[in-house]
């Protein structure tokens, strides 16, 4: 599924759409250079469940976790991961329980210690917007993307 987001708030209301096709729980795994939104993106799920204060890259401490309601969510910023295996001490396998949202920014830099996404997302310089490119890799992938296109 591909999307064209012109805009800061036409990217929020993408990832507001999207967090509702989460139904709270998955891995999305978000890919792009510096600059592209995917931190944006993630304000507008955040913004889905309830959320309407600042969301900011967890660049230094790796994850900044909300609980929103009954939901929780794990915003991880892997772009500062000097190994993958750091990770190792964060406790990365207790952060995907079933019943969690994870959004994952630079997931390449955390190879072999994450698991297999529900959703990547493949952000890209459109124009004067941004192209959303999303590839589902599961079953539960496969009905965000429907809902998602139901949506639109």
């Amino acid at each position: 599924m591909e999307h064209v987001a012109n805009g800061e708030t036409a990217m929020v209301a993408f990832g507001e759409a999207l967090g509702r096709a989460c139904e709270g729980r998955g891995v999305i795994f978000l890919e792009g250079d510096l600059g592209m939104g995917k931190t944006t993106l993630c304000r507008g799920v955040l913004r889905a469940y309830g959320h309407r204060g600042a969301v900011k890259s967890p660049t230094y401490t790796l994850v900044e976790p909300y609980e929103l309601g009954d939901n929780r969510l794990y915003h991880f910023d892997l772009y500062r991961l000097a190994d993958p295996e750091e990770l190792e001490y964060l406790g990365i396998r207790d952060y995907f329980a079933e019943q969690e949202l994870c959004l994952v920014e630079w997931p390449a830099r955390g190879a072999g210690m994450l698991p297999v996404p529900d959703l990547t997302i493949q952000i890209q310089v459109e124009g004067e917007g941004r192209r959303i490119c999303c590839q589902a890799m599961t079953q539960r992938g496969r009905r965000m993307i429907a809902l998602l296109q139901a949506e639109s």
